[in-house]
């Protein structure tokens, strides 16, 4: 079993913002799997197939971004999943926009997403990708739910691909030291 979920706030009004990296990332995985993410369910929108006979959810919460948690936690319940079976992919201030890093485990940082996921799944034992957008000058949520400039729209649109790429190995071969080898520290 494995959970992976994109962070992001839903509606046309937060589409491509800076928040809504997750959203994008997930997006790309969904693309590279040829696996749409469109059906609704535990406040999400998922996709679900199987690799190599085990069940795979892509998902999208539909909670906005602070109520994340309420989404993943009703998937693993759904699923039967737990906090070892979940990858989360989110945008992270604190690390140089285009850079990813991939976690085994760890606290929630200043993210309200993550912080809402970690409350309600009672465990920061779960594994995450984040994708840096860099801190600005800018009010913090101003920042946030701004959008790409084009330039960076595309670098980002390559980031997003070579998380999904690393990502769809994983889910052939189940190593997430691989897709930390891989990621951490890359700038795309």
């Amino acid at each position: 079993m494995k959970i992976i979920v994109g962070l992001g706030n839903p509606t046309e009004a937060y589409q491509n913002t800076l928040h809504n990296m997750g959203f994008l990332a997930v997006d790309a995985l969904a693309e590279a799997t040829g696996k749409p993410i469109k059906k609704a369910e535990c406040s999400s929108l998922t996709a679900t197939f199987s690799v190599n006979g085990e069940t795979v959810v892509l998902a999208k919460p539909l909670t906005y971004m602070n109520l994340s948690g309420d989404a993943v936690k009703s998937l693993l319940a759904k699923y039967k999943g737990t906090p070892d079976d979940l990858v989360v992919l989110y945008d992270d201030i604190d690390l140089d926009r285009f850079r990813v890093r991939a976690r085994a485990f760890g606290g929630p940082g200043t993210h309200n997403g993550m912080k809402s996921i970690v409350a309600s799944v009672g465990s920061d034992r779960f594994k995450r990708v984040r994708i840096g957008i860099g801190k600005n000058q800018f009010d913090l949520k101003d920042y946030v739910l701004s959008r790409p400039s084009k330039e960076d729209a595309e670098r980002f649109a390559v980031v997003f691909r070579e998380i999904a790429a690393v990502l769809k190995d994983y889910l052939k071969h189940n190593d997430f030291e691989l897709v930390m080898r891989t990621l951490n520290g890359k700038e795309c």
